[in-house]
């Protein structure tokens, strides 16, 4: 009996101590904080914050890797429960919501696809690779609505998905089980932002469009009647809707899908129709603005492309102000336009409504003279972009008696060049220049820099050593002075402390790899200045405020390229085939030039990486099309007819079509897909 006591006595001792040091080794320390945010949120998890569940969802909040509103499934008090929790503030996000992007359903398509068996659309991809001929068309299975949790998506009778915003709480469960990416969360902020890629449905005319303006949707709004919400989905890419519908060059036009049968549609007509609609009323409908981000951005130059680049700033939430070197806005476009072509009235209509956005001007404001770019930093800016056009914008301000001096250390060949036999141009010696491009005049340019004092001299060309345009006679001049020529690269980055450029950063195309060259003047072979965007370096203490005060030291800045399209291995760095070296073609183009220097303030300020450029649209994509057309039948163009300008007004302050000559117009559309259209009457199916 005792021994029994004892060996049970010693059983539970020995227990006992093993239990205590496992409570040791294997205690999970739970972080208070951690546990009270997760008590705050419904769990519900959807996964819509990006994260595996709430608890997930609560340790990202708690480390800072996502905001105190990431739940997509709960209402502000619990965004404000959370904040009180976290001890910091909620700042405001644009809502998100699912965006179907195909509309022509599988029971239209000209081969209809039955899965017997099969109703999942992840199977049927996997298993046959889709439906109709359309390789991106919705498979019409219904298994983003099973996703949705929250009951905002629903089958059309059309074999579509339809979306109910008013449920949509934006958590992605349909973007993410789609196999086509048909369905995509979608907002203001995204459309400005992306550029389009392979996987969605562009129409011809939209791709060929410079600013991608969705053609079909406003073309179908005006024949709804809609002409407000056509003004919307114009002004989501065009600030200057109303002059360009009189100067646009209408390259959309030469690829509308109707030239198969008659006539291209009249989109530039029916664009003028719309925006004069809304100017005949003056009542601006103004489009839809992110919430504010409390960030500050700078553009100098007040042309089109500096507008632009404002504009679209100002629909992503930042706060952007003009600078302007002479005493009006515009650009060339108020100096070189026909006023019978284009009237200054329309001109300063949509410039005015560039302003109501938040846009702030200030002109007679000259880059280098009255301000620099490390002043504005200074200031409390948090980006800069310089759009200060090209030599022909440069003739018409006058501005040809002195050296062009945007961003420190940053000089123009050309003038470099003037500034030996001029006196009135003066570039600056360095002791350490580097020339980027201009190969033809690379030696006649090397030689001045040595007769200033240059001592380091190095030429960036693009071209690879055998391509190179260097003949025999230059190479040697070149070597004379000391030159040193790197072969196969482009400029990616330049660097600077306050006022003065301290490096340039190059990229070699062979190998991808960065270089850092010590630089204090930089020489550029084009005819303006590039088109950068200037941050704040990243400093490695976190608490560090992006825009240093003046007690904080020196400033410490960068400037970045735009993002490029992925046209061959040698799109990456400045005088690319991608950059514009002059004066853009269009007005059309310099907007959209706008619009991407707006996306890399927009990146680069939130310290994120740009659009992945591997599945982007470029004018080497291969695309689905069609090369005829069935059951489409021949209707003539509506043509605009010339009117007398009314109270001698230089421009015709008309729709150009009446409503129902554009809504007759309107009907031309065929609103096409990647490879499918509208047809003029039914017609029998295939099914495989």
């Amino acid at each position: 009996m005792l021994q029994s006591l004892l060996l049970m006595g010693g059983l539970g001792i020995i227990t006992g101590a093993v239990l205590a040091i496992a409570s040791k080794a294997f205690y999970v320390y739970e972080d208070p904080m951690v546990v009270a945010v997760g008590g705050a949120l419904p769990g519900a998890n959807c996964g819509g914050c990006g994260y595996p569940g709430c608890n997930a969802n609560a340790e990202a909040i708690v480390k800072g890797l996502s905001p105190v509103n990431s739940c997509v499934a709960a209402g502000s008090e619990v965004a404000l429960q959370i904040a009180a929790i976290m001890g910091v503030s909620v700042s405001d996000k644009e809502p998100e919501f699912a965006g179907p992007g195909c509309y022509y359903g599988k029971d239209e398509a000209d081969m209809a696809y039955r899965y017997h068996g099969i109703t999942d659309c992840r199977a049927a991809e996997m298993l046959f690779g889709g439906m109709k001929v359309c390789r991106i068309g919705c498979l019409g299975l219904g298994t983003c609505v099973r996703a949705c949790m929250f009951g905002a998506l629903t089958m059309g009778p059309d074999g579509l998905p339809k979306v109910d915003r008013n449920k949509c709480t934006g958590c992605g469960a349909c973007e993410r089980i789609c196999p086509k990416h048909i369905i995509r969360l979608t907002s203001t902020a995204r459309r400005i932002l992306r550029e389009y890629t392979r996987e969605e449905c562009t129409t011809p005319c939209q791709r060929a469009c410079p600013t991608g303006i969705d053609i079909k949707e406003y073309i179908r709004l005006i024949r709804e009647g809609d002409y407000e919400g056509s003004l919307q989905v114009i002004k989501e890419r065009n600030p200057f809707p109303t002059v360009i519908s009189r100067i646009c060059p209408a390259v959309c036009e030469s690829r509308c899908r109707r030239l198969l049968q008659d006539e291209s549609v009249s989109i530039n007509g029916l664009k003028r129709f719309v925006c004069d609609y809304e100017m005949n009323l003056n009542r601006r409908s103004l489009p839809y603005k992110a919430p504010a981000s409390g960030k500050k951005v700078a553009v100098i130059g007040g042309g089109v492309e500096g507008l632009s680049a404002a504009f679209f700033s100002a629909r992503l939430g930042h706060e952007p102000t003009v600078f302007e070197a002479t005493d009006t806005l515009g650009g060339i476009l108020r100096k070189a336009i026909s006023r019978e072509r284009l009237s200054m009235d329309i001109l300063d209509w949509d410039i005015e409504g560039i302003r109501q956005m938040g846009v702030e001007t200030r002109t007679r404001a000259r880059a280098g003279k009255d301000f620099s770019i490390a002043g504005l930093l200074r200031e409390g800016f948090h980006g800069v972009f310089t759009a200060t056009g090209g030599w022909d914008s440069r003739l018409l301000r006058g501005d040809m008696a002195q050296a062009e001096n945007v961003f420190p250390g940053a000089y123009l060949l050309i003038d470099l060049l003037r500034s030996r036999t001029d006196e009135r141009i003066r570039i600056p010696s360095g002791k350490k220049a580097v020339l980027a491009g201009g190969e033809g005049m690379a030696a006649e340019a090397a030689e001045i820099l040595r007769e200033n004092g240059a001592r380091d001299i190095f030429v960036i060309s693009r071209k690879t050593q055998p391509e190179s345009p260097l003949d025999p006679e230059v190479s040697e001049r070149l070597l004379k002075t000391g030159a040193k020529i790197v072969y196969g690269a482009g400029i990616t980055k330049v660097k600077g402390e306050d006022n003065r450029l301290t490096a340039v950063e190059y990229t070699e195309f062979a190998t991808g790899e960065r270089r850092i060259l010590d630089a204090d003047l930089l020489i550029i072979g084009s005819g303006r200045c590039p088109e950068l965007v200037f941050i704040p370096e990243a400093k490695d203490e976190p608490d560090m405020e992006a825009s240093p005060s003046k007690d904080q030291g020196p400033l410490l800045w960068e400037g970045h390229e735009l993002q490029k399209k992925p046209d061959g291995n040698r799109e990456a760095g400045l005088l690319s085939d991608q950059d514009v070296v002059s004066e853009y073609a269009s007005a059309v183009a310099a907007i959209n030039g706008g619009r991407k220097a707006a996306a890399a303030l927009h990146y680069l300020m939130a310290g994120a990486g740009f659009q992945d450029p591997s599945l982007m649209i470029t004018e080497t994509s291969r695309l689905q099309d069609v090369t005829f057309l069935n059951h489409v039948n021949a209707v003539p163009r509506t043509l605009l007819k010339p009117e007398e300008p009314p109270h001698g007004s230089p421009d015709a302050f008309s729709t150009g079509f009446l409503p129902e000559e554009a809504r007759r117009e309107a009907d031309r559309c065929l609103r096409c897909g990647l490879v499918c259209y509208e047809k003029a009457k039914s017609e029998g199916k295939a099914v495989i």
